[in-house]
């Protein structure tokens, strides 16, 4: 066979390639939740399984009818699915005319506890591509995508800013685990009913413990390493200057990521001590595990900060707004600068 032939054999294989990864994803359906449609995708994950994400989109966003259009990119929570984390979001994608996009996920041994593996990040990363891939009528905005993840999905969202910074607009993380290490030792603090130690066959703390060494190959003891990559705390540097809008969400009332003082509060100072000029804002309150992202809660007030939502979305109440605010953050720089320190009045 000569070099052109060759040539041309190469550039054939590329393309059967090509051809044969692109059949692999693509739009299996959807359902209209009143003003907005929820597409259910399938793409390739880092590991080559097959999963799925879901795509919520105005109904009014349909070919023929495409403006670039700002996506966020929604880890889900430990042990739950994308379809169940985009319900979260209710009417918000309409209102805001933005789409969500929340992906099944895929960790390096386990599907629904991917507790930031390098390859879901990764997977994260490339969600725009894959909206583009599986939608390709769907026009993202290249410059206003964003990540929000409440629990597990806060600990990926915080992941994906420090590994992919030029990618995100902005990010909000409710309730993350920034120190794996240290949650994996706090597991066996879990409240467990009846109900629920028939559902794990025991306690729960063992078995999020048991599943946590078979993700990431061993303890923190053995794996101490496995547990650094897989902790935002220790990108705490590249996250304080890497110049992207952040917001941290949690309550000191939290009974899954018990210790928040040593979780997200922690992290706040550690990036506002590293650079006191960082563009983060810290929030916290009195809601429960996650409660907070939702779209009847205080996701939409998340939103308003990012310009994804009118400022009337903005819910004051309940709130303490650990300051101070950035200059260049408007229009959460005048909504919220009163409130700096203080708890809202209602």
């Amino acid at each position: 066979m000569g070099r052109g032939s060759k040539i041309t054999a190469a550039v054939c294989g590329a393309l059967l390639l090509a051809v044969a990864a692109s059949s692999s994803a693509g739009a299996v359906s959807s359902v209209v939740v009143g003003k907005v449609r929820v597409w259910k995708v399938a793409y390739r994950a880092h590991n080559g399984a097959p999963r799925y994400a879901y795509v919520a989109l105005p109904r009014s966003y349909r070919p023929g009818h495409t403006p670039p259009i700002p996506l966020v990119i929604s880890p889900h929570g430990r042990g739950v699915s994308g379809r169940a984390n985009v319900k979260l979001w209710g009417q918000l994608p309409a209102i805001g005319n933005f789409a969500v996009i929340s992906p099944d996920g895929q960790g390096r041994k386990l599907a629904n506890y991917s507790w930031g593996s390098a390859g879901q990040i990764s997977d994260l990363a490339r969600m725009p591509g894959i909206v583009h891939l599986t939608l390709p009528w769907v026009h993202v905005a290249s410059k206003q995508v964003y990540a929000v993840g409440g629990s597990m999905g806060g600990q990926e969202t915080l992941l994906l800013l420090a590994r992919y910074p030029r990618l995100l607009a902005g990010a909000a993380a409710f309730d993350p685990v920034v120190d794996f290490a240290l949650q994996y030792h706090e597991f066996p603090k879990l409240k467990c009913t009846a109900a629920c130690r028939k559902v794990w066959r025991g306690p729960i703390g063992r078995s999020l413990q048991s599943l946590a060494r078979s993700e990431l190959g061993g303890s923190p003891r053995k794996a101490p390493f496995a547990y650094e990559l897989r902790s935002p705390l220790t990108y705490a540097r590249s996250i304080a200057f890497s110049g992207v809008p952040l917001q941290l969400w949690w309550s000191p009332n939290d009974k899954i990521v018990i210790d928040q003082q040593r979780q997200a509060a922690r992290f706040l100072k550690t990036i506002r001590k590293l650079n006191p000029k960082a563009d983060v804002v810290g929030f916290t309150g009195g809601w429960r595990h996650s409660a907070e992202m939702r779209a009847k809660t205080r996701l939409p007030s998340a939103l308003v900060g990012f310009g994804l939502l009118p400022e009337s979305y903005l819910r004051r109440s309940g709130v303490t707004v650990l300051g101070p605010v950035p200059k260049n953050r408007e229009p959460l720089r005048e909504l919220l600068s009163a409130g700096v320190g203080d708890r809202w009045p209602r």
